[in-house]
Order: C-alpha cells, then structure tokens, then sequence
C-alpha cells in the first residue's frame, strides 16, 4: 500500500540534494520480466536497497533524497509489473516469493553482501519477508508506515472501517461497483481491473487508486487524476496480491519475527496514518528489543509527509553518524 511520491507534501528543506544515478540497469529476472534497476551515491559506501510501495508504486528520484550520497550506497527498483520494468501491470509469475528472489538476484548481480533495508508501506512488507527468508544478508531494517498483509488490514481499508473517518470518498470508492457486489469490494474490483477490456480496466483503476491516495496524506486534498497506465498498473498489482493476501499465511510476518529479532530496526509511523493504522506497527515493534518504534504526532501515511520526511532523514543521518 503506497501513493505516489511526490505530491502529498514539499519536503525539500528537508532531503538531502538531488543526485544521479551513477549506474542503471535492465535486469532479467526470468518468466518474461525484465527490472529496472539504479544505483546512486558512493559505491564503496553503506549499501541500502529501498524498497517501493504499492504493489506497483514503482521507485521515483524522490526517494533517493533520504540518503547522504558521499555515505551510502542507494540501490533502488521497480518492482515486477511496474514503473520502467517491464512488462508493465503484468501479474504473470509476480507473487511476494518472486519478489524476495529478486531482491536476492539483484544484491548477488551487484556483489553486495549485506545491505540495509529502506521500505514503506508495502515496501515495509516486503523487506519483513525478504528480511526472514535472507536474515544473513540483512544489517537492518528501516520501515515506515507498516503494513503486515493480514486480513485485518484489508478489512480496515476496503470493508468499510476507513470509510467511517471518510464516508464521502467511501462512497465515491462504492459507487462504480453495484450494491450487490459490495460486500467484496477486493473481488468486484479484481472482476473488472482483470476484464478483457483495457478500457473497462483503465476505467476501474482510477476509483481504486484514489481511494488510496485521497487517504495517504493528513492534511491534503487528494488528487483527481493520474496518468492512465499508471493507475492501470497500480490497481491490477495491488489488486492481484491483495486478492491473494499478499501470498502470505495469516499472521506470517509476525509469526517468523523471531528470524530477524538479532538485527536492528527503527518504525517510523504516522500517529494518524488511515492506511496503515499504527496497530500494525505495534504489533510488530512489541516485545522486539532491537526495534525502535517511532510514533510521529500529526501525521499520516505517506512518505513525503514533512514530520515523516524529517523522521526518516534523521534515521538515517544517525545511522551514518554512528548514533
């Protein structure tokens, strides 16, 4: 779960400056997909991969700017299906496993042993499986906005418990779905997103995605309009893992915290977030002596969130500084 970047909040005073990426690359993975993949800052520095929301948010230039570019070394990629990889909204052979192979793939590819772990929202979720499934490769993990993929989560955001802080944009999420169908919204969506028709897919996508977006940020006004393949491929692959609960057993990130319990984690998490209430985060933080839980008052879910932005840099600022 993850918006696009960029157009919540100014954050700039706050980010480290712009940077180039210094190497990009065309990965192939198998099963026809292709990854895009960049690397910024110093090649001989600190190794950190971050890791995208969604599924299917794609990286943007945004997010390197929570790095010191003489200190780390920034890996970053779209995932199967979205952004610059190709091909684009596919879900063919695109489940969480694959994706933790491809994070495997690319950390051998560029002869990187061990590596920090950036992530938001989904991204917060899949470097929790990548982490317990490839502990020794792993110095620590930075999250923000945690989402664990349970079905409790999925109830909150598409069964109506957002929708009472937000009945207006609710109700504008229901509406292209008929009353009869309403009581799986995931499913009535995932029937249409997954039409034969592309333009019945792109007609769908839009409802989907703003619901989201309209929730991500605490004090903004959600967006009306994105760019079509965007949203396309936005809605199918987030649709696609969450109609499948993320590929997951119930409770399964939680059940095999103890995997990751030896490595150093920080939460930065929005008191106010509505996508990924701060229960998950909790959970997750709750009895995990190495794990440093962060609540960020007046703040919500996204990345660009100015308290959040603030939070993050400091996290990693102290991380270089050896605090």
């Amino acid at each position: 779960m993850d918006r696009m970047a960029e157009q919540i909040a100014a954050s700039d005073g706050r980010l480290h400056p712009a940077t180039e990426p210094f190497a990009r690359h065309m990965i192939d993975v198998g099963d026809d997909h292709t990854l895009y993949v960049e690397q910024c800052g110093n090649p001989e520095g600190l190794p950190v991969i971050v890791l995208h929301g969604g599924p299917g948010g794609g990286c943007s230039p945004f997010m390197r700017r929570f790095f010191d570019p003489e200190f780390y070394h920034i890996v970053l990629f779209d995932q199967r299906g979205c952004g610059r990889s190709r091909p684009t909204a596919s879900v063919e052979a695109n489940t969480t496993q694959h994706l933790i192979a491809d994070i495997e793939l690319i950390r051998d590819r560029l002869c990187i042993d061990r590596w920090l772990l950036f992530g938001g929202s989904w991204g917060a979720t899949l470097a929790l499986a990548y982490a317990e499934a490839h502990p020794g490769h792993v110095r620590g993990l930075i999250l923000r906005g945690v989402f664990l993929g349970m079905q409790t989560e999925l109830d909150w955001f598409y069964g109506g418990g957002a929708g009472r802080f937000f009945p207006d944009l609710w109700q504008r999420f229901c509406d292209p779905i008929p009353q009869s169908e309403q009581g799986d919204l995931i499913a009535a969506y995932h029937r249409r997103l997954f039409s034969d028709d592309r333009g019945r897919q792109g007609r769908f996508a839009l409802p989907w995605l703003m619901w989201e977006n309209a929730l991500a940020g605490l004090q903004t006004s959600p967006a009306s309009h994105a760019p079509p393949e965007y949203a396309r491929a936005f809605a199918r692959l987030e649709n696609h893992y969450f109609s499948n609960r993320c590929f997951f057993e119930e409770g399964q990130l939680l059940k095999n915290r103890h995997r990751i319990e030896h490595l150093p984690a920080v939460i930065v998490q929005g008191r106010y977030d509505m996508v990924c209430p701060p229960l998950s985060a909790w959970k997750l933080a709750d009895g995990w002596e190495k794990c440093d839980l962060r609540l960020v008052p007046a703040s919500g879910h996204a990345l660009s969130e100015p308290r959040i932005t603030m939070e993050l840099v400091r996290v990693m600022d102290g991380l270089r500084d050896g605090e």
